[in-house]
Parts: C-alpha cells; sequence; structure tokens
C-alpha cells in the first residue's frame, strides 16, 4: 500500500470535471502531489471554477482545459478519471478507451490500490447516507483497535487521498452512487461488505428511462463479491437480484431495532438504522454499545433535519430529497411521527423524468401548501398535474422562503424538501442546501 506515490508518478491522467464539491479538487491534488502529468477538463470556465483553479495553482504538472471538453485530452492518457453523470459510452470516453487507457472512479481506484483495509460499501436511491453515517459513527465509536475513514459521497471528502493514511486492517464506510460503482464495474470488484438500502426511480433522464439499467450500475455493489463477503439488504431489493451471488445475503428490517432511542423521524430512517446495526453485529459489537451511540445520533444535515422553530412553525431541511418517493417520504414521516397536520412544503428543481402522480396525490392530501422553486421539473409538474392546494413559484429562495412563512401559521410545519434536481439555480445540491439553512437562520 506504500507503492502509491510510484504507481502515479508519471502517469498520464486526464481528470473529467473538477467540480465545486471538493471530491475533484480533492483527487487532483492528491494526483499532482504523487507526480502525475495531469490534464483538468471541464465543462464549467476558468471563472465559475476559480476556487477550484486557485487552489490548484501551484502545481505546474496540472494543465487546464475548461470551457470545454476536447477529443485530443482523451488521447494518449493512461487514466482517465471520470466525473459522475457522464455516460459511459459517451464521445470522450470512447475515445479514451480505443487507445487503451483506464476509466477510472474516486473509490474504486482507492480500492485498487488499498486491498488489505476492509471496504464497506452503501448504495440505494433512498438512504445511502443516514446508512452510511450511523455505520460510521457506530464503527469508529467502538472499534479501538484499528481506524475508521468515511468517504464516497460525502461532502468535501475525496477518497482518494486517504491512501496517505490507511493501514493494514482499516476500514473505509462509503457512500456509493451508482455513477461511482461505474468505476467498480470496470474494475470487476466490489466492497467486502455492501449495502443496498432501497431502489426506486431516480436519474432517469441519465438513463433513458431504463430502471434495467439504473439496477445494473448499483447492482456493482454485489456482483464481484467473494465468497467471504456480506451483502445486507431488503426482500424487494433481493427480489431483484437474479443469478446466484458468491457472497452471504443478510436481511435486515426496521422491526430488527424496535428497542432502539432513534430521534430521526420515519420509518423509513428506522429501516437504514436497521442496516447499519446489521453491519456493526459483522464485527461482534455489543448490542448495548450500539443503542449507545444510536441514542446520540443527532442525524444527518439535509436529512429531515430540525432547524428551528420560528414563531411556533417548525421549519426542516430535506434538502437531500431529490425525488419525488423521497420528499414523500419525509412527508409521512412527520404527519406521524410528529402529528404534523399542517405542512407548507418547499419544493421544485430540474427535471429528472420521474412519475409525479402519486407525488401529486400525497401533495394534494397533506400539505396545505406549496411554494416552488423554479426549474424544467417544476414546470412540467404544474403543466401536467393539478395541485388541489394553495400553490406558487418563487423567483429565488430568499423569496420563497418569505412565502413559505407567510402560508404558515403557528403550530404549522414547513417542510424544504425538493423532490427535483438542484440544477438550473444553483450549482449544486449542497449550494442549496446551505442557502436555505442561512435564510431560515436570519429569520430569527
Amino acid at each position: 500500500m506504500n507503492n502509491f506515490r510510484k504507481d502515479f508518478k508519471g502517469k498520464k491522467i486526464t481528470i473529467m470535471g473538477l467540480g465545486l464539491l471538493g471530491r475533484g479538487l480533492g483527487y487532483t491534488k492528491f494526483l499532482a502531489e504523487c507526480g502525475a502529468d495531469l490534464i483538468v477538463t471541464d465543462l464549467k470556465s476558468k471563472e465559475q471554477l476559480t476556487t477550484s483553479v486557485k487552489s490548484l495553482s501551484k502545481y505546474r504538472n496540472i494543465k487546464f482545459v475548461l470551457g470545454e471538453h476536447r477529443l485530443e485530452d482523451f488521447r494518449g492518457r493512461d487514466i482517465i478519471m471520470k466525473m459522475a453523470g457522464v455516460p459511459m459510452d459517451s464521445i470522450y470516453i470512447n475515445e479514451a478507451r480505443k487507445n487503451g487507457a483506464q476509466i477510472e472512479m474516486d473509490v474504486s481506484l482507492f480500492a485498487k490500490f488499498a486491498p488489505e483495509i476492509i471496504i464497506i460499501g452503501v448504495t440505494g436511491t433512498r438512504g445511502k447516507s443516514m446508512t452510511t453515517a450511523l455505520i460510521y459513527e457506530i464503527l469508529s465509536q467502538n472499534l479501538k483497535d484499528r481506524k475508521v475513514y468515511i468517504g464516497g459521497n460525502v461532502r468535501g471528502v475525496a477518497t482518494l487521498p486517504l491512501l496517505k493514511k490507511v493501514k493494514v486492517g482499516d476500514i473505509l464506510v462509503c457512500e456509493l452512487d451508482s455513477w461511482q460503482l461505474q468505476g467498480f464495474g470496470e474494475a470487476k470488484i466490489s466492497p467486502h461488505i455492501s449495502v443496498f438500502t432501497s431502489f426506486m426511480p431516480d436519474h432517469m433522464n441519465y438513463y433513458k428511462n431504463s430502471m434495467e439499467d439504473y439496477f445494473n450500475d448499483k447492482a456493482f455493489i454485489f456482483k464481484n463479491q467473494k465468497v467471504e463477503d456480506i451483502l445486507i439488504t431488503n426482500k424487494e431489493v433481493k427480489k431483484r437480484i437474479t443469478g446466484k451471488l458468491k457472497s452471504k445475503i443478510i436481511l435486515a428490517d426496521k422491526k430488527d431495532v424496535s428497542g432502539f432511542k432513534f430521534i430521526v423521524p420515519g420509518d423509513h430512517q428506522r429501516q437504514n438504522l436497521a442496516y447499519a446495526v446489521k453491519v456493526a453485529e459483522q464485527f461482534e459489537i455489543p448490542v448495548s454499545k450500539i443503542k449507545k451511540v444510536v441514542t446520540n445520533f443527532k442525524g444527518v444535515e439535509g436529512r429531515l433535519q430540525f432547524l428551528i422553530n420560528y414563531k411556533g412553525i417548525k421549519i426542516y431541511n430535506d434538502n437531500n430529497a431529490t425525488t419525488p418517493e423521497a420528499t414523500i417520504a419525509g412527508i409521512k414521516a412527520l404527519r406521524r411521527d410528529f402529528n404534523s397536520r399542517n405542512i407548507v412544503l418547499v419544493c421544485g428543481g430540474a427535471d429528472k423524468k420521474l412519475a409525479l402522480t402519486n407525488f401529486t396525490k400525497i401533495v394534494n392530501k397533506n400539505c396545505k401548501a406549496v411554494v416552488m422553486i423554479p426549474g424544467t421539473g417544476t414546470d412540467v409538474w404544474l403543466k401536467n398535474y393539478k395541485l388541489k392546494i394553495s400553490n406558487e413559484i418563487g423567483k429565488d429562495l430568499k423569496e420563497i422562503v418569505q412565502k413559505s412563512v407567510k402560508y404558515a401559521k403557528k403550530g404549522d410545519t414547513i417542510l424544504f424538501s425538493p423532490a427535483f434536481a438542484s440544477f438550473g439555480m444553483f450549482n449544486n445540491e449542497y449550494e442549496r442546501n446551505d442557502l436555505f439553512v442561512k435564510l431560515v437562520k436570519n429569520l430569527q
């Protein structure tokens, strides 16, 4: 594991997508420090990427090609670091393959060079962030003989640079979306312990309405597991699995954690807790110690996160609910766990080509008003479905927050749960999250 610098030194690597979230910046810095010959290409302009570009200005082995992708930057390269959302059959990836390059992603490349640690991977349309956070907290607080790291789709965390820290026997807990799992598929590897939380329609704009293609990418979390490996999932996901697996399947159910004190609302979150507990059991952590961690667990930012009580109005941040099903789960959780009868929903954004019939029905039945973020998804919703409750679109998030407060009265709940993608008004979901939290705090 100490040879990674030698392995990357002098390698011709094209990084496709620097971005603003910090992950691309993290592994670009790492590869530059290792002495790789880097081309960084991104469709965003230099001005849009000012912060990231400035952070890399001291490295003389980086060439920037911004505002465009060029085929020539994918020829004669050893490795292409592919960003999320780029199709595997894009003209640039095809050009790289034709010229013999390896197609890699952050976590799978890390896994190749750190084979002597235990990798716990978590995927699912919904629930992977909460499950990842719970697993990390339980293990890191109880396993004192080894280090536990967190990576994957965690905000601001690049996984590849962890090669500088990990030692034999350490553990990486990583959240893996379908795109990160494409990297595992390319490498023909899977995590040692895999958790598959749920499978629902999402990213249909990317997968061209093919649930099969979407599941096939998700399935790389278990497809290449070995006989000593473990897959933890539920009955619904198990039904979708075809063919015989080498690994052992363990089913988790929210009933398994009925005796746990857990403040995060929603049956779906208790299901996520059940997955985390099953993982902890593989390390023989006593139930009493697991319960202690769970009791003190405060939740995850942007997942039904209670922000403030403003003049008797409870405001929740469910920013990471980027599908109709996720928002429905949030609405149901508030209704059932907190008896929230009058919900003002803040939602809307970019279209993901997802069905909205049931979403509309649930919103009409359970909400008193909807204030919407403008975007292509919002336009599709309003054009093709009938909202029977008060509704309007705000021009920006500041106005949207102000309007939602006007609709709400003492005893009501404001739920910020977008149900759509962030792109359009925001660069990413984190920018949307931070602005909403800031605006709500400014209400006080």
